[in-house]
């Protein structure tokens, strides 16, 4: 099965944990593939000490990427040097590297057969802003052993994915205190 969870709320990330803990807590190993992120989350820590029942790698930057006329001028004074900003359809090479060299090591793992879960977290992303490409996706869901759980992540799911999974959550953002200007809170979102 192909889970897919999407939207502009929180909670993605976070319930594919909550589903890797229960596959773990059922006798399955798990794989994790965090995109556009390196190890900077509380929940990492703890994910760790479960090898190796639970694999967690990263493929990222310390900084964000942001398509040209995405982010405000204020927007992107407040990030300043932690945004790389590119002109549409033209991500950086470098990070396209890195996101592709992650997902051939993910899509490898996945492949194996020995996990029961593999969760892509972030996947829906890297595919929006075109860091890895629609058909090297569907070739690897094509490939991926009967018996193999799979959960993408991230917002912006592109519509050919959310039609060829078997389960899609789209987590919709009603309010939230950043709104408020309250920042990402250790142990809550990172």
């Amino acid at each position: 099965m192909l889970q897919v969870y999407t939207g502009t709320g929180k909670g993605k990330t976070t319930a594919a944990i909550g589903i890797s803990m229960r596959a773990i807590g059922a006798g399955m190993r798990v794989y994790i593939m965090q995109f556009m992120k390196g190890l900077a989350y509380s929940e990492q820590h703890v994910l760790r000490d479960f090898f190796p029942r639970l694999v967690l790698k990263t493929t990222g930057k310390p900084f964000f990427i942001a398509a040209e006329g995405m982010l405000t001028p204020e927007e992107r004074e407040a990030w300043g040097n932690d945004v790389v900003v590119f002109p549409p359809g033209k991500p950086p090479a470098d990070y396209v590297k890195m996101i592709e060299d992650g997902f051939d090591e993910a899509a490898e793992e996945a492949c194996s057969g020995k996990y029961g879960l593999v969760v892509l977290d972030e996947i829906n992303v890297a595919l929006f802003f075109g860091l890895i490409g629609r058909e090297r996706v569907e070739k690897f869901l094509d490939n991926v052993p009967e018996g193999t759980e799979l959960i993408f992540t991230g917002r912006n799911a592109p519509d050919w994915l959310t039609e060829r999974a078997d389960l899609v959550t789209e987590m919709k953002e009603i309010k939230h205190y950043y709104q408020k200007g309250i920042e990402a809170r250790k142990g809550i979102e990172n």
